[in-house]
């Protein structure tokens, strides 16, 4: 099969496209056909070396992937060769013709999703419903910001968000973003590409926002307390460095920062998380928006824009 092989950790051009054996399959284990791959920030950031985390070399990387089991272990009893899944993790990578994986990784794929859509629920889904309603706690009724909503988790939030209930102002810096976070249900859009748009936001709402989902903390942090309500929370979803912080400015609000990591849920969180994203495709709320698309061979190109291009949607490498 052919897969994407990371020999040392750098740059995107790491990532080369190789002809490699075909995992065979356990007791517990899937064997599954990716149809569509998708490529998320954290996957760059393994890629690079910096992340906390690093696998041992080589390793094809991915952990969001959809397609159809080929092959199951005799211990598997959820799942039957030719089921649609999508994936929320694998053995082996899923920036590949097929990923090996344990049995709590594979979950069912409805026939209204795409295979493309499914490669965008994971990673984006499962982060924007730890951050909101693990970590916040997002009530009914409550306003949030959700800094930076046109890529893929952003989107997820506004869905999240809409459907419990939340009064949602969402940002984007392109004009082709700011029109996907509208017409995704949010209430308020603004461009923050503009020098005054968090002065906009205060004239909208002068008593704050309860709750802000940061995608880019060091660029934001500290400026977010301009719109934030006394009380409010903040919970970092995202940050590409360091920055200077003034503690007093959780003093003076009483405001609460949450960091976040989605690998940090315990079982019983992520059974949560699964449940709720299942739930939520079978109830029609939740729907992925796909970005540009790659083919398997072009993965540096799609590291490349999932970090430097303005975000739209989720970008999906097709093998």
């Amino acid at each position: 099969m052919k897969a994407i092989v990371v020999r040392q950790f750098g740059e995107p051009k790491v990532m080369k496209i190789e002809e490699v054996p075909a995992p065979t399959v356990g007791a517990s284990q899937l064997l599954v056909r990716i149809k569509a791959a998708g490529v998320n920030p954290v996957d760059t950031y393994i890629r690079s070396g910096n992340y906390v985390f690093k696998p041992q070399l080589p390793y094809t990387p991915g952990k969001d992937a959809a397609g159809i089991v080929e092959a199951i272990g005799s211990e598997v009893k959820k799942f039957s060769v030719g089921d649609r899944v999508f994936l929320s993790g694998s053995l082996t990578g899923t920036y590949a013709q097929f990923a090996l994986c344990e049995e709590n990784q594979v979950h069912h794929l409805p026939d209204h999703i795409s295979f493309e859509e499914g490669a965008a629920l994971f990673i984006p889904y499962a982060t924007a419903y730890r951050a909101l309603f693990q970590k916040a706690k997002a009530c009914k009724g409550e306003i949030i910001l959700i800094h930076g909503a046109s890529g893929g988790v952003g989107i997820a939030a506004i869905q999240w968000a809409k459907n419990a209930c939340l009064t949602v102002i969402a940002t984007a810096g392109s004009e082709e973003g700011r029109k996907l976070v509208k017409d995704q249900g949010a209430n308020f859009v603004f461009d923050h590409s503009k020098d005054d748009y968090l002065n906009e936001i205060a004239s909208v709402f002068p008593n704050g926002v309860n709750l802000i989902l940061e995608m880019l903390a060091n660029q934001n942090l500290a400026k977010d307390f301009n719109v934030l309500s006394k009380f409010g929370r903040i919970v970092i979803v995202g940050s590409r460095g360091t920055l200077n912080f003034d503690p007093r400015l959780t003093m003076t609000k009483d405001a609460t920062i949450y960091g976040m990591s989605l690998f940090n849920a315990n079982d019983s969180e992520m059974a949560e998380i699964i449940n709720s994203i299942e739930k939520g495709l079978t109830d029609g709320f939740l729907k992925p928006v796909v970005g540009k698309k790659f083919p398997l061979e072009l993965a540096s190109e799609a590291h490349h824009d999932v970090i430097e291009k303005r975000a739209y949607g989720k970008i999906i490498l097709i093998p």
